[in-house]
């Protein structure tokens, strides 16, 4: 029997059931109700299911991005061959009596041959012209004096002589510019506006292979000579004189020598073809001259005559329009003894026209060499005759 539990047997008054079980189910309800809100409160507050920790990420390493493309192929195959030549005058110093080289300019050149001891810079004549003293800057930035092996006005060419530096070069090979085609890329490799900004790379396309410029050897106003050349719309400024015009292989396929510089004119670059300049070159590091043949004779353009001195000084048929004039036939020359005289107007050569001194000079320089004979078709007192001169060398 338990001892807590009170037993009692007596009968009471029976009473209505209906009340007293609705209390106590009210009752049993609100006892409940107090013990899950008590039970709540010792709950923690709703939350977020918690999750597992993660590792945190690890940093990204760095991206690299390989970029290349045949340009940029070139220039590190070649930028290491083009040069900066800079022309010294011997000055004399202002406290001291002996000379300083004072700075005239500064071009661009091309390592194009190496003999084991020495290398062979090609430049422009222009660039080293009048110097008393040469200096060639390498890709390192070191100097080293230089000596002009041999320099040619007409083709604007010169090659320099200059001992092997210590630090990294190339020498660059020259491609064919026969095989130049419009519109295929050029790269130029040169020193615009001077040596700070050495190796400078512009991009272009070869915009015309057959031009021709005229050339003032004189600098009497007059045209002298015309100089084939390839045109680039690469930029060419001054300074990059000398420098390297290369195609898409790195083959020098002209060297940069002029622009088109007038007010709203852009993109007119020019660069004496390789086909042309590698035999110049070779002469004059062979020679330290190009041999030429020589007839012997100062001309002008019969343009720059008047009409009157036509008729009556040159005495021409009406017909005659072009032609070069003789103003001097120098004594015991090829011209002399072939029989012509001052104020003759040759034109022909070998049955080609010869309408200005430098398509003369051009045809001539180009096509025949010392020793070789040459057909003249010239006018005299206003008959056309012929005479045959054996051409020599030009001193």
């Amino acid at each position: 029997m338990d001892p807590y539990r009170v037993f009692d047997d007596r009968r009471r008054p029976r009473r209505s059931g209906f009340w007293p079980a609705l209390f106590g189910a009210a009752l049993g309800a609100a006892v409940a109700v107090a013990v899950m809100a008590a039970t709540l409160e010792r709950l923690p507050a709703p939350g977020p299911a918690p999750m597992a920790p993660r590792e945190a990420p690890a940093a990204p390493s760095p991206m690299r991005v390989e970029v290349t493309s045949a340009v940029s192929d070139v220039v590190e195959r070649t930028e290491s061959g083009v040069v900066g030549v800079v022309n010294l005058a011997e000055q004399p110093g202002f406290w001291e009596r002996r000379t300083a080289p004072l700075l005239q300019g500064t071009g661009s050149g091309i390592i194009f041959a190496d003999d084991g001891r020495t290398l062979f810079v090609a430049t422009n004549h222009h660039v080293i012209e009048g110097a008393g003293a040469v200096e060639v800057v390498f890709p390192d930035g070191s100097r080293a004096p230089a000596t002009v092996r041999g320099a040619d006005r007409l083709s604007d060419l010169a090659v320099l002589q200059v001992s092997r530096p210590a630090g990294p070069y190339a020498v660059l090979p020259f491609g064919d510019s026969d095989r130049l085609r419009v519109g295929e890329p050029a790269i130029a490799i040169g020193n615009p506006l001077g040596l700070e900004y050495s190796r400078t790379v512009t991009v272009g396309v070869i915009s015309a292979t057959n031009r021709s410029i005229p050339v003032d050897l004189a600098g009497d106003g007059h045209v002298d000579w015309e100089l084939d050349v390839v045109q680039t719309d690469a930029a060419i400024n001054p300074g990059n004189s000398g420098g390297a015009l290369l195609n898409i292989a790195g083959q020098v396929i002209g060297i940069s020598s002029a622009k088109i510089s007038d007010v709203g004119v852009e993109g007119i670059g020019f660069a004496i073809p390789s086909n042309f300049a590698r035999p110049v070159l070779q002469a004059l590091v062979t020679a330290g001259r190009v041999v030429r043949p020589y007839l012997g004779i100062g001309v002008k353009d019969l343009q720059e005559f008047s009409s009157d001195d036509w008729a009556t000084t040159l005495r021409l048929p009406r017909g005659v329009t072009e032609g070069v004039v003789l103003v001097d036939v120098a004594p015991g020359s090829p011209a002399a003894g072939a029989g012509l005289k001052e104020l003759d107007v040759i034109v022909a050569l070998d049955g080609q026209p010869t309408p200005t001194g430098a398509v003369l000079r051009k045809w001539l320089y180009t096509k025949k060499r010392p020793g070789d004979a040459v057909k003249i078709a010239f006018f005299r007192d206003g008959v056309r005759r012929e005479a045959t001169a054996v051409l020599g060398t030009m001193p």
